[in-house]
């Protein structure tokens, strides 16, 4: 469990997308809530579409009956985990112990904002910049480049007029 300088835990739920390995978010909260998971569910089903089912453990913030109605009002499958069997969900398993090795373990947290910083500053990293043996050694969603339009300015200000 995570936790800030002075003791206190913080909660951490993180949503992967199996297909891409792509760290869809993670709310980080002293307390995760129904209301904390259907706000982030909402997004991500507005921002990627509604899936067909989302694995999950039996956490009380899960299986919170208004998450389990909202589910089934948008259509979706829940595929709840057996308990002491993390191997059900093994890409949310695996994401949470690299969340753990790479970060977490290394990092003094003081409030609960620098953990939030901090850990959607690593999901950003995980997500455009960290190889994935699964992946070919590439990242989930790598950053991509566009190339300037002649005559527009490029973000160190420079006008792009000149052929180099």
């Amino acid at each position: 469990m995570a936790r800030t300088h002075d003791g206190r835990p913080i909660k951490i739920l993180t949503v992967i997308d199996e297909y891409t390995r792509k760290c869809l978010a993670i709310v980080v909260e002293r307390h995760l809530r129904a209301d904390d998971v259907l706000f982030c569910l909402t997004d991500l089903f507005l921002k990627y579409g509604t899936p067909e089912y989302i694995p999950s453990d039996n956490g009380g913030e899960f299986t919170a009956k208004t998450v389990r109605q909202w589910l089934a009002h948008m259509g979706v499958q829940t595929l709840y985990i057996e308990p002491g069997s993390p191997w059900e969900n093994g890409y949310n398993e695996s994401f949470n112990g690299k969340l753990r090795d790479e970060l977490l373990n290394g990092e003094i947290f003081y409030t609960l904002r620098e953990a939030q910083v901090m850990i959607e500053r690593w999901r950003q990293h995980y997500n455009t910049i960290r190889p994935h043996s699964a992946l070919g050694y590439r990242p989930p969603a790598p950053e991509a480049i566009l190339p300037l339009l002649w005559g527009q300015v490029s973000p160190r200000g420079q006008n792009d007029k000149t052929l180099t």
